[in-house]
This record gives C-alpha cells, sequence and structure tokens, in this order.
C-alpha cells in the first residue's frame, strides 16, 4: 500500500538491500519491509546447485569421445557474484529481472570443458577411457584456480565423470577387439588346461611304467633267487648222488673183494664138497628140485624114473 511492501527470504538467499544507491541492509534470510520505488533488492542464492554436462572431445589419436558428468558448486561471496551478475528482483521481489543468474552454471560447465578438453587430447583413445578418476582429480583442483570462478566468488563442492565413451562404430570396434582378446585366452586357458591334463597323464603313465619296471626287476630278482637255490639243490643232490655212487662203489668193491676171497678160499675145494655144503641149508622142495635139475643133466644115462603119487602131492602141497 502507497509503495510499501514486505518480503520475507529464505536463510539460502543472500539479500542486498539498496537505497539511494547505498546499502542500507545486508544478509541471507532477511525479512522486512520496504519502500518499492526508491528500493533495489539483490538476492544471490547460497545453496549448492549441480550443473550437468556432455560433451563430444578428440583423443590423441584423433579418436571422438563422449564426456558426461555433474560438477556441484555454491557462491561462497555473494558479494562478487552479485557484482558481476545482475542478481535484482523485480518491485515485487518474485524474480530476476534479467538471465544473468542462470549464466553461472553455463561458465562453470564451460570451464570444466576446457580442462577436460585440455587434457584428453594428450590421451589416446584407450588411456581416455580409462582415465575417469585421474581427470576428476586434476579438474578439480584446477577449476578451484579457475579466474572466472574465483572472480564470481564460487566454490566448488564435487566433481564427478559418470562416462567416457567412444562412438558406436569404434565401441563396437573395441568390443570386437576385446573379443577377441577374451577368446584368445580362453582358448590359452584350454590349452593350458589340456596341456596340464596331458602332463598329469604322462606323469601317471611314467609311474606306471616304473611300477611296473619295479615290478619285473623284483620278479627277476626273486627269479634269479629261487634259481640259485634249485641250481644249489641240484648240486647238493649231485653231491649226494656222487656220494652214493662213490658209497656203491666202495660197497660193491667189498662185496667183490669178499667173493674174491671165498671163491679164492673155494677154488681148492672139491666140488662136490662145494655142492654139498651149499645144499646143506636148503630146503626139502629145493633139494627137491635140485635133485631133478640133477636127474635132467643125467637124462641120457637115466632108462626109467619112477615117481610116486605121494611125492607129487607132497611137491604140489608146498606150493
Amino acid at each position: 500500500m502507497f509503495g510499501f511492501r514486505y518480503i520475507k527470504f529464505d536463510p539460502t538467499r543472500h539479500v542486498i538491500v539498496y537505497h539511494g544507491g547505498r546499502v542500507k541492509r545486508e544478509g541471507p534470510g532477511l525479512s522486512f519491509w520496504y519502500f518499492a520505488p526508491s528500493t533495489t533488492l539483490v538476492a544471490v542464492p547460497l545453496g549448492s546447485a549441480e550443473a550437468h554436462f556432455i560433451f563430444v572431445e578428440v583423443t590423441q589419436d584423433y579418436q571422438e569421445v563422449t564426456i558426461q558428468g555433474q560438477v556441484t558448486y555454491r557462491i561462497s561471496d555473494p558479494r562478487k557474484a552479485a557484482a558481476l551478475l545482475n542478481h535484482t528482483l523485480d518491485g515485487r521481489g518474485e524474480r530476476y529481472v534479467s538471465q544473468d543468474p542462470e549464466k553461472i552454471q553455463q561458465r562453470v560447465v564451460t570451464a570444466v570443458n576446457v580442462l577436460a578438453k585440455s587434457r584428453i587430447q594428450g590421451l589416446s583413445l584407450r588411456e581416455g577411457m580409462a582415465a575417469g578418476e585421474r581427470l576428476v582429480g586434476e579438474i578439480r583442483e584446477e577449476l578451484a584456480t579457475r579466474p572466472e570462478i574465483e572472480s564470481l566468488g564460487l566454490e566448488i563442492l564435487g566433481l564427478s565423470i559418470l562416462a567416457i565413451k567412444p562412438t558406436p562404430d569404434t565401441a563396437r570396434a573395441l568390443e570386437a577387439g576385446t573379443r577377441e582378446q577374451l577368446l584368445k585366452e580362453a582358448d590359452d586357458a584350454i590349452f593350458t588346461r589340456r596341456n596340464a591334463s596331458v602332463e598329469h597323464e604322462r606323469s601317471i603313465k611314467e609311474n606306471e611304467l616304473r611300477t611296473e619296471q619295479a615290478v619285473q626287476e623284483k620278479r627277476h630278482q626273486i627269479e634269479k633267487a629261487d634259481t640259485a637255490h634249485r641250481i644249489g639243490q641240484e648240486e647238493s643232490r649231485r653231491a649226494l648222488v656222487e656220494l652214493e655212487a662213490a658209497n656203491s662203489r666202495t660197497s660193491a668193491d667189498a662185496r667183490a673183494y669178499s667173493l674174491e676171497a671165498v671163491v679164492k678160499a673155494l677154488s681148492d675145494v672139491d666140488p662136490k664138497l662145494v655142492q654139498v655144503l651149499a645144499q646143506a641149508r636148503m630146503k626139502p622142495d629145493a633139494l627137491v628140485a635140485a635133485a631133478m635139475s640133477e636127474f635132467a643133466a643125467n637124462a641120457e644115462k637115466i632108462g626109467e624114473l619112477n615117481l610116486s603119487p605121494e611125492l607129487l602131492h607132497e611137491l604140489l602141497k608146498g606150493k
């Protein structure tokens, strides 16, 4: 009413009240009455803001990559921001009278773009795709000291690079190369596994051959020992046979000597006497047989021989 208005600001907005070209009041989250026709209100946001960016750059080996991420910042010195950019509100204190406050975000993104470009151009495609964390550290450190950032009184709260991607054709080529490398590694793994299996099988065969060889050697030793034992037995038998033969010869020589002595003793005796002496120890049937032999020897001298039945019965009975 009559140009007087009441206004209340949030704690996240720094307010500067100008009246007659001089600062009358200043601070965050103010509330007051003011005379609109002669008062100028400047409101600088103090809260953090996020700026998303995505831009295309060329690597050292002339390959395009897309860098995507976001940067978080806040205005830490509202006086500097208000001095360079117009943050003046309209008479009702509802909106800015210019688009300058929106330029802060674009200036921050531009500074990030310049720093990212200067670094990505010094890297190859593969290096650039793997340099996300390194780029974040280097860009954030230098971004805080950039003149356009300091002059606006800005504080960089955070920076993140979400992705560094090549073009679709390059990505397919890299994917094909990576796929071939993975397939090669898989083939190498299969070869290594098969080679290990062959080596293991060879070790098993060698162990089996060594075991068989040891068994054969042991069997040969047993056979050799058995042969030696048999040879020893045969030697013992041969010695026994030779001893028995020697004993037999000795016995035969003794018997021959005994017979020779008997024969020599009887050589001068009448044969009839010897025969009588021999028949003295004969059994009756043997004596009869000897008599028959004598009869048979002198058959031409005997005309007729009669044997009684009783004699034949006795002879047969003896058999």
